[in-house]
C-alpha cells in the first residue's frame, strides 16, 4: 500500500533548526556579521569588554554584546573574543644553552661553586640559574677570599666532591692571586676575572654608561662609582639599590664581558665532570 503521508516527520533529528545550530566563532577584523533581529549587516571593526562594533557599508557603526544571536554566511553563530596566545616557550636559557622544557631541578650534587660575594652569586644565578638547576650545582658566596685555603680544607674536596672558586681581580701580582696560589688540590679549580668588582663584568652599554670609571686606589670602589655617576652613595642601602638597577639590565650572557663568561662556564664544566 502506498504511504499517503510520506516519511515519518519525527524521524531523523527533528529538533535541529533549519539553519543549523549556533556555533562559537572567534572574532576577526573585517568579518561580515548580520544581526538578524534588526537586519543590520556590518564588518567587525573592534571588540573589547564584551561588546563588538560593526560598521556597515555606509560607515554607520553599531555596538552589540558579544555572544549568540548573530549570523555569519547565513548560519547562526555566537561571537567570542579570540583566545590570547600564551607566552612563547624559551628556546634558549640566559646563558645561551638550549632550554629544556618540563625538566625538574636535579638533586644537588656534593660539588659546589664558591664566589666571593652576594652580588657575584646573584649575577651567576641571573645568567646560569637554569643550567645550574638542571645540573644540580649549588652556588655559595664567601664574603671575600682571605681565608680561602682554610675554607678549602674544611670543605674536604675529593672525587665526586669538587670545588670551583670564582675570584674577583685575579691578575698577576694582586692579593687575590697570591691567596689563590696557596690552594693546591686537583679536586679544586680556582679561576678569576680581571675586574676589581663583579659590577665591572656587566657591559657598560647594557647599563647605559660609556664606561666603568677608574676609582683611585684605597677608595671604596662601589661608592666611588656611585659618586662618579652622581648616584646616592651614603650607605650600604644606596649600594644595594644601585646593584639592583645594574642587575636588572642583565638579560642574558650577551650583557656580560667574555672575560667572565668563559670562567663561569669553566667552573660549571669542572664541578659536573664526575
Amino acid at each position: 500500500m502506498a504511504d499517503r503521508y510520506g516519511n515519518d516527520v519525527l524521524s531523523g533529528d527533528w529538533r535541529k533548526p533549519k539553519n543549523g545550530r549556533t556555533v562559537d566563532i572567534e572574532l576577526e577584523k573585517g568579518m561580515v556579521v548580520e544581526e538578524p533581529t534588526s537586519g543590520f549587516v556590518g564588518a567587525v571593526v573592534r571588540w573589547e569588554h564584551g561588546v563588538v562594533d560593526l560598521e556597515d557599508r555606509f560607515g554607520k557603526i553599531r555596538t552589540y554584546p558579544m555572544g549568540p544571536g548573530f549570523w555569519v554566511d547565513g548560519k547562526p553563530v555566537s561571537l567570542v573574543a579570540p583566545k590570547k596566545a600564551g607566552p612563547a616557550k624559551k628556546t634558549k636559557t640566559a646563558s645561551g644553552s638550549v632550554a629544556v622544557d618540563g625538566v625538574r631541578a636535579r638533586v644537588a650534587r656534593a660539588s659546589r661553586i664558591y664566589v666571593e660575594g652576594r652580588h657575584d652569586a646573584e649575577l651567576v644565578e641571573r645568567v646560569w640559574g637554569d643550567d645550574l638547576r638542571i645540573e644540580g650545582v649549588v652556588v655559595e658566596y664567601l664574603e671575600g677570599i682571605d681565608d680561602l685555603p682554610a675554607i678549602v680544607n674544611r670543605y674536604q674536596p675529593g672525587p665526586g666532591r669538587r670545588l670551583g672558586v670564582l675570584v674577583d681581580h685575579l691578575v698577576e701580582g694582586s692579593k687575590e692571586s697570591k691567596i689563590a696560589a696557596q690552594v693546591n688540590n686537583r679536586h679544586v679549580l680556582v679561576v678569576g676575572h680581571p675586574f676589581i668588582d663583579i659590577w665591572e663584568a656587566v657591559k657598560p652599554s647594557s647599563v647605559g654608561i660609556a664606561e666603568w670609571p677608574k676609582i683611585p686606589y684605597g677608595e671604596d670602589w662601589k661608592k666611588g662609582v656611585l659618586k662618579t655617576f652622581g648616584w646616592p652613595a651614603t650607605d650600604q642601602a644606596d649600594v644595594a639599590a644601585a646593584w639592583k638597577h645594574i642587575l636588572s639590565k642583565v638579560k642574558s650572557f650577551a650583557d656580560l664581558d667574555p672575560a667572565l663568561l668563559g670562567r663561569v662556564e669553566e667552573l660549571i664544566d669542572f664541578v659536573t665532570m664526575d
